[in-house]
């Protein structure tokens, strides 16, 4: 295992082998009594996406943020891998660092890997947050326009390529700032590999969650965008319907307002999270 220094004070960043990968993890320490808080990221990002998000939280909460395989600071593995191989791996995580359960936010991307964790080892998650995601190839999609620039790792490379289009694909606050798109992708690059991204991309064929998700057990809070051009609102809206007992919050704003917007949203997310021993309560705006 090797360890070294975070880019943010108080984080700590090493690498972990669990589930037959080794990835590039990142742990902002938290206090004692507070679960931690896992984050699944979105296609092609590395954990620096989430930076903004997590300095918005508050201090006692521990973080755990973890690069893909073949993305950020983690190797590319020997062969493709598949959503549904990938519990072990979080697994694996949350056993290296020593705890039984942990909350997990995945966003996008991650939102799939979330829920995969959740319906395959529900022991190991005491609340669920789902952002800006839907329920893989059963869903509402988005515009062929907009899933066409998802077909390549450039918006993440390419600052003129992303800022011409940020609008079209993100919506919400970079129609008015799309240059802040550019910042948040760049700066969330950082290496890996092409190959890495098509893995990560081709992870979700086939998968879905949407015919499962009446068997979710952990309690659940689906955040979403009224102007999210990847992943129209409707989806949130049935993953809410079918997920027994959840909680929707619709904010406005479009895919990456978690990121781009966090002290608006991470309120939102603590207050569903709460501490270890007392309830969550209902976001202040919700809707269903």
């Amino acid at each position: 295992m090797r360890k070294g220094k975070a880019r943010r004070a108080g984080d700590e960043v090493q690498m972990v082998t669990a589930g037959n990968f080794t990835v590039r993890v990142a742990v902002r320490a938290g206090q004692p009594g507070w679960p931690p808080l896992l984050l699944c990221n979105g296609i092609g990002a590395s954990l620096e996406l989430f930076q903004p998000f997590v300095d918005a939280l508050g201090p006692q909460r521990e973080i755990i943020r973890f690069d893909l395989p073949g993305i950020g600071g983690s190797p590319l593995p020997l062969t493709p891998y598949h959503l549904s191989t990938l519990p072990p791996l979080l697994a694996g995580l949350l056993d290296h660092l020593g705890h039984d359960r942990a909350d997990v936010l995945g966003i996008s991307w991650g939102g799939g890997l979330a829920q995969q964790f959740a319906l395959s080892r529900p022991d190991r998650i005491r609340r669920l947050v789902l952002v800006a995601t839907g329920t893989g190839s059963l869903m509402v999609p988005g515009q062929p326009s907009v899933l066409w620039h998802m077909l390549s790792p450039r918006r993440h490379l390419d600052p003129a390529h992303v800022t011409d289009y940020a609008s079209d694909i993100y919506g919400g606050s970079m129609r008015a700032t799309p240059t802040r798109a550019a910042e948040l992708l760049g700066a969330a690059a950082l290496s890996g590999t092409r190959r890495g991204y098509y893995y990560q991309l081709l992870a979700g064929a086939g998968w879905t969650s949407l015919p499962l998700l009446p068997l979710l057990r952990p309690p659940t809070l689906v955040l979403a965008g009224d102007d999210d051009p990847l992943i129209p609102l409707i989806n949130a809206r049935i993953m809410h319907t079918l997920i027994r007992g959840s909680q929707l919050h619709v904010y406005r704003g479009g895919h990456l307002d978690l990121i781009a917007d966090p002290h608006r949203l991470a309120p939102v997310v603590e207050q569903f999270l709460g501490p270890a021993q007392a309830p969550a309560v209902t976001p202040g705006r919700a809707s269903a």
